[in-house]
């Protein structure tokens, strides 16, 4: 495993209907909803490590602090980044940004995940 603090990635997304808290249900206004906006996130953490595991090896979010802190509506591109900030045995730490293309930061936060053997994971299911 060859996973160090700095692994970073980023996504550019463009705010859809289909995100809006309307859409998802977390609220009745037409803007990114907070659960999309943590599912980009994660899936931001999960772009920044994949080439870095072992064969087999998946990682799974376990603990989540995020602060949603300005609205998006529909059509504005939010770029997501997240870096790997700690390294402690299996479990990762993120750090979580999203910004708009104004420049205002639309979210911050932590999200941890956990490496784990893929299989050994599904069979305990």
């Amino acid at each position: 495993m060859s996973l160090a603090p700095g692994l970073r990635a980023e996504v550019l997304i463009m705010v859809e209907r289909g995100d809006t808290a309307i859409r998802v249900g977390s609220g009745d206004v037409p803007v990114l909803g907070t659960p999309r906006l943590l599912a980009f996130a994660e899936a931001t953490t999960v772009k920044a490590v994949q080439h870095h595991l072992e064969p087999g090896q998946t990682t799974v979010g376990t603990k989540i602090q995020l602060d949603h802190l300005r609205p998006s509506p529909v059509g504005m591109h939010v770029e997501i980044v997240t870096e790997l900030t700690e390294v402690d045995g299996r479990r990762l730490v993120f750090s979580v940004t999203a910004v708009d293309k104004t420049g205002a930061v639309v979210a911050t936060g932590t999200i941890e995940r956990v490496v784990v053997d893929r299989e050994r994971f599904l069979s305990r299911l």
